[in-house]
């Protein structure tokens, strides 16, 4: 729904035009003649301006290029009864959306200006990619240095100009829908739309809907025509996120349009042509589905031309301070508040934490402590992470429960290097310090102990002699 200004002299028109829209959820105001209507964008701001073109005073032009002057987001579409191509085309050079000659339906009407609305929402989001989102894009402002995420950045790098479909995989959380957004803005479509959608969010029919669009009457809330993303996304790129959990009949419509570049809207019958870049991204082990019949191979290989592997945040402990310390800084801006940074014990936490929940997890840890703080940096106090709040106040929890029945000291002291370990995420020389031990220590421990080290963990680190 959007906000609208309706200028026409004809009181009759006018008036008919703002109580169909004021039904349909718009908010309208109306104006009397091209005068009015030119204090009223002066005044307040508007998502359409639908204007008549000849009125006595300043005309349609008028208020045509005053809307382009002060509003220029704003969406002009010009009625008049005295039409000409020349005075279209001009209309149209000046940045009016549309020209519609009287008499017209007031459904068309309607259509014309949920178009104009979609059409400006659109144009925000591409605004927003080229300025606001413009630097987060780039790839050389990534955070993290470290080896894992270096090797995915080199790859997309590589891909980011051409067309070829790309797969990203990787757990919830791990930067999927940044990657994404980099691969468009550092493509030939950086200057056309970046359209996202959460194939998870939706039902089956609400999701067809989502991407196709559907026309007026398609099924029983279907009250008007609706652009679909892939119309939306035309020149430019769509990202479909949690594309494993799409329905079979969704996947093979998808397919078609990745084979084909063309669709019809839902309940219509004329076949529309796209050039849309897909980029998907999934969490799930989609060869394992296709081989379970859950997700169909010819639809996987037309997305997996270029394969991207997003790493968890256990596998890039390097980059963990750097993530920390940038989400600092943007909650402290966005809550102003001054808090400058993160105390080195409060990092140690959270170098040794294993992340289930990846990225998106520590910027929820960081924003929380941001919040809660009454200090200028970030303490270990300040922390919780996953179910374990940080002891406060003077009731300390006894690290260790030894059993009524009584517990051999070994198998305690077997316990506590597992425990360390798993926090470290086996990594032995994180663990040794957990425990206040050399890592010469540690290593003993794991012999005599009989500690198993996950097979991907197995390489000792060396210890210094």
């Amino acid at each position: 729904m959007g906000r609208i200004l309706v200028v026409d002299d004809h009181d009759s028109l006018r008036k008919g035009l703002v109580r169909a829209l004021g039904n349909a959820g718009h908010d309208t105001e109306e104006a009397a003649n091209g005068t009015a209507a030119i204090e009223r964008l002066q005044d307040s701001q508007f998502d359409v301006v639908l204007t008549d073109l000849r009125m006595g005073g300043a005309d349609g032009m008028d208020v045509l290029r005053t809307a382009r002057k002060l509003q220029p987001n704003a969406a002009v579409i010009l009625m008049t009864a005295f039409g000409s191509i020349h005075t279209a085309v001009e209309a149209m050079k000046i940045g009016a959306v549309d020209f519609v000659q009287k008499p017209f339906e007031i459904e068309e009407m309607e259509l014309k200006i949920e178009k104009a609305i979609e059409i400006r929402h659109l144009k925000y989001q591409v605004d927003y990619l080229r300025t606001a989102q413009q630097d987060i894009y780039d790839f050389d402002r990534i955070v993290g240095a470290s080896g894992a995420l270096q090797q995915v950045l080199s790859i997309v790098k590589k891909v980011a100009r051409s067309n070829s479909t790309i797969l990203i995989r990787g757990e919830t959380g791990t930067g999927k829908e940044l990657i994404a957004g980099s691969i468009h803005h550092n493509s030939l479509r950086a200057s056309k739309a970046f359209v996202k959608v959460n194939c998870a969010a939706l039902q089956e029919n609400l999701l067809e809907s989502e991407l196709f669009g559907h026309e007026k009457g398609a099924f029983t809330s279907a009250d008007k025509q609706r652009i679909g993303r892939f119309e939306q996304a035309d020149g430019g790129t769509l990202f479909l996120d949690e594309v494993g959990d799409m329905s079979a009949n969704t996947q093979a419509k998808i397919l078609r349009v990745l084979q084909e570049h063309e669709f019809e809207r839902l309940g219509g019958t004329r076949t529309l042509r796209v050039d849309v870049r897909i980029i998907a991204a999934t969490n799930r082990n989609l060869s394992q589905m296709v081989a379970e019949g859950k997700f169909r191979e010819d639809l996987f290989y037309r997305l997996n031309v270029v394969s991207v592997e997003m790493p968890p945040l256990r596998d890039r402990k390097d980059d963990i301070g750097a993530l920390a310390e940038f989400f600092v800084r943007r909650y402290a801006t966005e809550l102003k508040k001054k808090v400058d940074g993160i105390q080195p014990d409060a990092l140690k936490v959270l170098m040794r934490h294993n992340w289930p929940g990846n990225i998106r997890e520590l910027e929820n840890v960081i924003e929380r402590a941001v919040l809660l703080t009454d200090a200028t940096v970030i303490s270990i106090s300040d922390l919780q992470i996953g179910d374990q709040q940080s002891a406060s106040g003077s009731e300390k929890v006894p690290a260790i429960k030894i059993p009524p029945t009584g517990i051999a000291l070994e198998e305690i002291e077997r316990q506590a290097v597992l425990e360390a370990l798993r926090m470290s995420n086996w990594v032995q020389k994180d663990a040794a310090e957990l425990l206040s031990i050399s890592p010469r220590v540690m290593n003993y421990k794991i012999k005599i102990l009989n500690i198993e080290i996950p097979r991907s963990r197995r390489t000792l680190e060396p210890v210094a002699s």
